[in-house]
């Protein structure tokens, strides 16, 4: 089982902009020194906890900054920008990569990232769907030629000028395109489905209890199977908020400062705002004022010494049947040190406790 990181990035609006993106550059880096695999970093254009509306920007500075780890955008919101803008900035950025690149698709967006652009919510799927459509139409086109007519999008490239050189003619390191990976934070996700259709990457979210993954195992097993694929539990991801320290009593007093504040004023708002806290709860009777930090140390977050959190991950691992990679949820405590030294504990003396579990 990989170790990876899945950085939205959540960041407290009292943290400068500035100083986020180093702490984001600090984590990258310190993964890449630790063997984290991948590191996944969010979209979001109005969303002030997760400053990242240009997540390439962040995946090429720290290109530039690490070695082995694997970038990739986590993910685009394929709605809200033109395709053909996303399949060269894309493209270019894995020419930069050197094939080091994840790229990551999702069909939703928020509200006011959807308002801002002045697009209706009820063609966020048509539209995804088109430029999906239309990006890797491009990168697959002969001869500089392509000719899409959408409801949505109209993109014609013709054999252009071969004197001056000018024709379509950009197309991404890797061939035919970055391996692309698939979020889903919903039960019933018809994108997780996609995933194992096309034989992308599907990772399931942090805000999903185990009982949902096994949907999302079934769902991706069945959109396999439908395009007569092996279903390959090595290469979904599941995400989780883990926090590791000395003991389980210093872990859960320090997580109330790492996960339990961004819970409380971000995350549990954002996802009552759109409906989703039943995700979260073990009891469909629950209230939400119930789903308190303390229940989700107990039922959703891994939070421990080194040798409780690898006994709730190898439990995890065997309840849904196995998964390649495990991401970890990357948070901003004002004591950066608390989360570095967490994400060292789960790569040093966490992962050696797993590492009979090999994601077949």
């Amino acid at each position: 089982m990989n170790l990876g990181l899945f950085m939205m990035p959540l960041h407290p609006p009292h943290r400068s902009i500035a100083d986020s993106y180093d702490r984001d550059l600090d984590l990258i880096t310190l993964g890449d020194q630790l063997g984290y695999r991948e590191c996944w970093i969010g979209e979001h254009i109005t969303e002030r906890w997760e400053t990242a509306p240009t997540p390439e920007l962040l995946i090429a500075k720290a290109l530039a900054m690490t070695d082995q780890i694997v970038l990739g955008t986590g993910v685009t919101l394929l709605a809200v920008h033109h395709p053909a803008e996303v399949a060269h900035r894309i493209a270019m950025l894995d020419h930069m990569a050197r094939g080091r690149l994840y790229w990551g698709i999702g069909i939703r967006a928020l509200t006011t990232d959807l308002s801002l652009f002045g697009i209706d919510a009820a063609t966020v799927g048509e539209r995804s769907r088109e430029a999906l459509q239309v990006i890797l139409g491009m990168w697959q086109a002969e001869d500089g030629k392509f000719d899409f007519d959408g409801k949505h999008f109209q993109v014609h490239a013709t054999q252009g000028d071969p004197e001056l050189e000018r024709y379509l003619y950009m197309k991404p390191y890797q061939q035919p395109h970055p391996p692309i990976g698939v979020a889903s934070t919903s039960p019933g996700s018809e994108t997780i489905r996609l995933a194992g259709e096309r034989g992308w990457i599907p990772m399931s979210s942090s805000n999903l209890l185990e009982r949902d993954l096994f949907k999302h195992w079934d769902l991706i097993r069945e959109g396999a199977e439908s395009s007569g694929l092996p279903p390959e539990r090595a290469r979904w991801r599941i995400a989780r908020d883990i926090y590791v320290s000395e003991s389980d009593e210093q872990a859960r007093e320090e997580a109330a400062e790492v996960l339990s504040k961004p819970f409380v004023r971000h995350q549990k708002p954002n996802m009552k705002a759109q409906g989703r806290l039943f995700a979260l709860k073990e009891d469909i009777e629950m209230t939400d004022d119930e789903l308190t930090p303390e229940y989700m140390m107990d039922h959703a977050w891994i939070v421990g010494s080194p040798e409780t959190v690898a006994t709730r991950l190898r439990h995890l691992y065997h309840q849904v049947g196995g998964f390649g990679t495990l991401l970890t949820i990357t948070h901003d405590p004002d004591d950066h040190a608390l989360e570095q030294r967490s994400l060292r504990l789960l790569a040093e003396e966490v992962a050696p406790l797993l590492s009979d579990l090999t994601g077949d």
